[in-house]
């Protein structure tokens, strides 16, 4: 059968020779202090640079914008230095990979703040949990507290936040920016009427609520080149209070607005629990529709599901995301239909190599010679 998962693919002006992107992950293996991509980090992307293009874990702008212990930063000199290790390794390992830029917005913790709450459109409690350090070697989910509402003169200065981090990405070798403006976090939460109740120019209408989405795409945009732009975006999650009975209509809307703008992609983020809405069809074309750019989905594909839905036209990439974990060379496994290893779940966040850098390579050795035939020839048809 055709497998369009493992025809190369140009992205804007890049050359991917396969459409397998590895999704944003957040692993917490940073060094401490001051929250710096780490050796095992540049270890950890290399070994999984086979992949299309890698979108790094979610990276905060600033000090303001952490949701989590030991996640990176890309807003001091350390941290810009730490990336570009990351980034050089990926690159000599022939790699491509766009760092994912965050603020968390209310999707955090007093003890990121010097004991002051977080920040957020309006202060509404998310009725969610982060992941914070212990202290001891560990960590655990807490609950996140009430945030406080940005007033109207911050807004300005966390667009700036952006567009500086954009720039320091890219000054770390990064060869693309992803914003994340999804699965809740502040740019999300300034979208969404059920997170978004403010009275001035950034709340109330859709075209408010749109606004600091777009300024932020705009800056960015203007600093770095649009083509190196892309944007995460979650129509369909509902958790962390986003069930917004106008978001559909308010991500169509933005969707034209950044197609406008020549964003190189949009990156979907669908739900993948067991209950979860199922993205319908009607709203990909109307997507297709609204923007010409580059389409990458997220969200529990396998590879019969990723090449069905590249085949029909509904999205270019397809972005694994914990099939990655325990699989460096995850778009081999799935090109030959090799056996995938199962990640340990206790070592999904902060700790060592064990459980992060430590997987090995599948050994093909071990496949029974006429099952391995069978499978190859199977790929290459």
């Amino acid at each position: 059968m055709t497998m369009p998962l493992f025809q190369p693919y140009t992205l804007t002006d890049q050359s991917l020779p396969n459409r397998v992107v590895m999704a944003p992950m957040t692993r917490c293996r940073t060094e401490q202090p001051g929250d710096i991509p780490s050796a095992m980090m540049a270890d950890y992307y290399a070994q999984r640079a086979s992949a299309g293009l890698i979108i790094s874990e979610a990276t905060q702008i600033s000090r303001q914008g952490q949701g989590y212990s030991f996640t990176p930063g890309i807003y001091t000199e350390a941290q810009v230095d730490g990336w570009h290790r990351v980034t050089d390794a990926v690159h000599r390992a022939g790699g491509r990979m766009v760092l994912q830029l965050w603020h968390v917005g209310r999707m955090s913790h007093a003890s990121f703040h010097d004991g002051e709450p977080p920040v957020a459109p309006s202060a509404i409690d998310p009725r969610a949990q982060v992941w914070v350090a212990d202290g001891q070697g560990g960590g655990g989910m807490v609950d996140c507290p009430m945030p406080r509402a940005l007033a109207t003169e911050e807004l300005a200065g966390i667009v700036a936040d952006y567009r500086q981090a954009a720039a320091n990405a890219m000054a770390a070798g990064a060869d693309g920016v992803e914003i994340h403006a999804a699965n809740g976090y502040l740019l999300d939460q300034f979208l969404r009427t059920t997170s978004n109740v403010r009275t001035d120019r950034y709340g109330g209408s859709r075209e408010n609520r749109l606004r600091l989405l777009l300024e932020v795409m705009d800056a960015v945009a203007e600093e770095i080149g649009p083509a190196r732009v892309g944007v995460r975006l979650a129509p369909y999650i509902t958790t962390r209070g986003m069930a917004c009975p106008d978001i559909i209509d308010t991500i169509l809307a933005a969707s034209e607005r950044l197609n406008d703008m020549g964003i190189g992609y949009i990156h979907l983020s669908e739900a993948e629990w067991d209950d979860a809405p199922v993205i319908p069809e009607p709203f990909r074309h109307q997507l297709r529709e609204r923007f010409k750019g580059t389409l990458i989905v997220a969200g529990g594909y396998d590879r019969d599901r990723a090449n069905d839905l590249l085949a029909a036209g509904l999205t270019d990439l397809v972005a694994f995301g914990r099939p990655f974990v325990a699989n460096p060379d995850l778009p081999e496994r799935l090109l030959h239909d090799w056996p995938l290893a199962a990640a340990d779940p206790t070592a999904l966040f902060g700790g060592d190599q064990r459980g992060y850098s430590d997987y090995p390579r599948f050994d093909p050795s071990t496949i029974d010679p006429a099952v391995a035939a069978n499978h190859s020839e199977g790929a290459d048809s």
